[in-house]
């Protein structure tokens, strides 16, 4: 009874938890710990999502298809893991669109892992964030089927789509995910993109917040700080990406034209 209620408590748990378990009932060793778990993925009451890592199945549901909640899956594939990038847009609900991929930030991320139709990618911490010990800025704790994970909040996932558009999306679904937020706050956002140290991604940050100066109550003195970090020379708003756009001088960025234009409003 005391295994079945560990079960039901822990939708998601790891091989270090359950041993934790088995230690506070006193029965604890590696033997017994392997068959048990062997037996109850056996009996389908529990399934191996990769190793050390299991998901526990509902009473009278089916190991093949039984509903798992794949952001506490993904928070839960490292000790550290924080939902970032476009999952956390989806997290907080404010995607435009929903993705079968999840992207979480770690120390030491996983290898890619397919479960389901689901992928989950992990990707280690900006540099920059570890040489200033800021992994943890703006990291918010939420519940997702009674268990905690972590979650950037809104004002670093702004700042971090923009600085990782390969994590994100296309700029549509960037741009319209961001502006179903109706409220950042600017200072916060100011500090998190210095911690970056980022001159393109402090004038990609500066470049929105100046597209929506009315809705989200920008002063030039909140842009300040994203102008005097700007490139010098003009850079692509992604590298990787070099489509065709048109320069923004005030901000040294080729914004491709989707975005300057909202081609997307065309077919409204």
């Amino acid at each position: 009874m005391k295994l079945r209620s560990f079960f039901r408590t822990h939708p998601v748990f790891t091989i270090e938890e359950f041993t934790g378990f088995l230690s506070s009932d006193g029965t604890y060793n590696i033997r017994t710990r392997e068959s048990l778990l062997d037996y109850h993925v056996k009996a389908g009451n529990i399934v191996r999502v990769r190793r050390g890592l299991y998901a526990s199945v509902p009473a009278e549901a089916s190991p093949e298809n039984f509903p798992l909640d794949p952001f506490l899956l993904a928070g839960r594939l490292a000790k550290d893991a924080i939902l970032a990038y476009h999952t956390a847009l989806e997290a907080h609900g404010k995607a435009y669109s929903v993705y079968e991929r999840f992207t979480y930030l770690a120390s030491k991320p996983m290898r890619l892992i397919t479960f389901r139709s689901h992928l989950f990618k992990g990707t280690r911490f900006p540099k920059a964030l570890v040489r200033n010990n800021a992994e943890s800025f703006d990291v918010m704790q939420t519940d997702r089927s009674g268990m905690e994970i972590r979650i950037t909040g809104l004002e670093r996932t702004l700042v971090d789509v923009l600085n990782r558009p390969d994590l994100s999306g296309s700029w549509e679904e960037i741009w319209r995910s961001l502006e179903t937020i109706e409220y950042f706050d600017l200072d916060k956002v100011t500090q998190y993109t210095l911690l970056l140290e980022n001159a393109t991604t402090a004038a990609k940050v500066g470049f929105f917040l100046d597209q929506h100066r009315e809705s989200l109550m920008v002063e030039d003195t909140h842009l300040k700080a994203f102008h005097d970090l700007r490139p010098r020379r003009p850079h692509y708003m992604e590298r990787s990406r070099r489509k065709f756009g048109r320069l923004v001088s005030a901000w040294n960025l080729v914004a491709p034209e989707e975005i300057l234009y909202r081609s997307w409003e065309e077919s409204l």
